[in-house]
């Protein structure tokens, strides 16, 4: 099938359609616009036969119409003349150069249409492949964007997971303080109650108070130096001074 053969399939085309149904915009863009190339190709080639043709064609045509009205103009002047045979044979000539002429100004229309499509499919070719190249821009800068946009997002997963572990070891570190605290609660709970009679036999088991006493004095002496006066002693002279009797406890 030659281009003009294919003016319908291309002038119908809706590109944006095709590329909306595509699975892969960007794949399919770099496919079209090979195939527009091609066509575009195939386009410019046969556009110059075929304006070629539309001019052989219209020339033609133009000179057939010619011959036709000069015909014509020699019947008249033989009718003139007064030569009415020599006018019939410029009729019949005449007649004959337009019944070729309906068939040469056919072709000449057929070509000139030929022309127009080939204009048109050039046209709508170079536009398609200019919105093609300007959305595949558009797409390739998408593209950047929806990657540059993942990574963020695997950054801020990988951020999330971080603080998620964070606290997870926060909780965890909270959980064995709160162990500790339970097992210090419970050893002292076990702990023996201090029995205070126990604590001041073991006092009077040496012979008490006064033994300990005793023995300090000696030291004392032995020393050379004078015996402290206790607190009651001091309490005992004062009493006697004031002739008071002591408070019982």
């Amino acid at each position: 099938m030659g281009i003009l053969g294919r003016f319908k399939n291309i002038m119908s085309a809706n590109i944006n359609a095709l590329l909306d149904k595509a699975e892969d915009p960007a794949k399919m863009i770099d496919q079209t616009l090979r195939n527009l190339a091609n066509d575009l190709a195939a386009v410019k080639k046969e556009t110059a036969g075929v304006m070629a043709e539309e001019t052989r064609t219209r020339r033609e045509a133009d000179a057939n119409l010619a011959e036709v009205n000069k015909n014509m103009e020699l019947a008249r002047r033989a009718l003139t003349a007064g030569n009415e045979d020599h006018a019939r044979v410029f009729l019949n000539k005449k007649n004959e150069l337009e019944s070729q002429g309906v068939e040469l100004q056919k072709l000449a229309e057929a070509a000139q249409a030929n022309a127009v499509q080939m204009r048109q499919m050039h046209d709508k070719l170079v536009k398609d492949i200019n919105a093609l190249r300007s959305r595949k821009a558009t797409i390739k800068s998408n593209i950047a964007v929806a990657k540059a946009t993942e990574r963020v997002n695997q950054m801020g997963a990988a951020g999330s997971k971080a603080e998620g572990a964070l606290q997870a070891f926060n909780r965890f570190e909270q959980q064995a303080q709160d162990r500790l605290d339970r097992a210090r609660a419970l050893s002292s709970l076990n702990e023996v109650p201090k029995d205070e009679a126990l604590a001041l036999a073991d006092l009077y088991k040496s012979g008490g108070g006064a033994a300990l006493d005793d023995e300090l004095a000696s030291l004392k002496a032995e020393m050379g130096l004078a015996p402290a006066v206790s607190v009651d002693d001091e309490l005992a002279t004062l009493y006697a001074e004031l002739d008071a009797e002591p408070t019982p406890n």
